[in-house]
């Protein structure tokens, strides 16, 4: 069976908007896919700004961006059709909208986007509210991505994600767990900025600076590094706590961004070791999968290696469309899972009490 996808993925970065086209073949249960299609889509300053500073608008303003935002959203696929002219061959859209408020300690998540709007500018079946049903049994809604890591990429053992937040899922045989790592490129972006740069370009500022070892002491300090998982991170986290943090330094760019770098590198092999705690990984030879923006920053990437050159783990950087659109990606897989109405959210990784069929689904055409 062939499914024919579209996933749309805005991350904490405020990158812009990703959104891919996807085959999806699935024969006896084992799944391969090919992306087809894929283009980020910046956002103009007005609807960066917009987003940023949502989570400060009152309930009514807040309802009215969601709506907005969902009909932009609707309005940007059509674009993405029309250019590669996909009409009448994309079967269902999966949104995951943009993350604002998340409080899975108190069953609460929201993302920006309405599914109705996204419908009913495309006239196609859309699946959004991809988080719901998993914090609303107990669960971090978070990562969501480990069931594409599980049933797309399962030859890899560790899979990394450097988005604005870092987050890595593991598995060794039927045992598979993820948790979000520390801010990345969210804090990373905001550094670059003090050097006028939109981004540190494959890490070339950073890896002309100095660590600044009693701030890196004191960032990895934080005490949710020491938390067990399942723990999954918000953007508030990278805004409100570790920025700060890295603002009272008053370093120099690179040195910043030197220091931050290494932080992250940190993590890694702090997350690397807490799953060796619980899952009885192979001892030997392993290889883990890192994309999204951070698998295009040299200079982290070789941090990273560094760190975990006493476990033999080997870094794997696929093709660029991989790197860039694998959360888009995923989005349309989970999306398809659930129109199949199989599990597409998994309890050993969010903390649920159970696996969950996650999704609302919008149908944008009459029937």
């Amino acid at each position: 069976m062939i499914y024919r996808a579209i996933g749309l993925m805005s991350g904490s970065s405020l990158d812009g908007l990703d959104i891919a086209y996807v085959h999806f073949h699935e024969n006896a249960g084992t799944w391969i896919f090919d992306i087809e299609h894929a283009d980020c889509y910046s956002y103009t300053p007005e609807w960066h700004n917009k987003l940023q500073t949502s989570v400060h608008l009152n309930a009514l303003d807040y309802q009215l961006l969601h709506t907005g935002y969902g009909h932009f959203l609707g309005e940007q696929v059509n674009r993405f059709i029309n250019k590669y002219q996909l009409q009448y061959q994309v079967q269902l859209i999966a949104s995951h909208g943009h993350t604002t408020f998340h409080v899975p300690h108190k069953k609460m998540t929201a993302q920006l986007g309405d599914g109705a709007a996204i419908a009913a500018e495309t006239g196609l079946p859309v699946i959004s509210d991809l988080r719901a049903l998993d914090v609303a049994l107990g669960g971090q809604g978070a990562p969501i991505v480990p069931v594409g890591d599980k049933l797309l990429f399962y030859a890899y053992p560790y899979c990394l994600n450097i988005g604005g937040i870092a987050n890595l899922s593991a598995h060794s045989g039927n045992d598979y767990v993820s948790f979000d790592i520390c801010p990345a490129n969210g804090v990373l972006n905001r550094l670059a900025a003090k050097a006028g740069k939109a981004y540190d370009e494959g890490g070339q500022i950073a890896a002309s600076g100095r660590v600044n070892t009693l701030l890196l002491d004191t960032l990895n300090e934080v005490p949710y590094y020491k938390e067990p998982f399942p723990k999954s991170l918000s953007n508030h986290f990278g805004n409100e706590l570790i920025y700060p943090l890295m603002e009272k330094e008053a370093l120099r760019p690179e040195d910043a961004l030197c220091t931050y770098t290494e932080h992250i590198a940190c993590q890694v092999k702090a997350a690397i070791e807490q799953i060796g705690q619980r899952l009885n990984m192979e001892a030997g030879p392993a290889k883990m999968l890192v994309t999204g923006g951070g698998a295009l920053n040299t200079y982290l990437i070789q941090r990273i290696q560094g760190q975990l050159q006493p476990y033999n783990i080997e870094l794997v950087v696929p093709d660029e469309k991989t790197v860039k659109y694998k959360e888009a990606l995923i989005m349309a897989f989970i999306g398809v899972l659930r129109w199949r109405e199989e599990n597409n959210v998994l309890s050993s990784v969010t903390g649920a009490k159970r696996n969950s069929v996650g999704g609302a689904i919008w149908m944008g055409q009459e029937v």
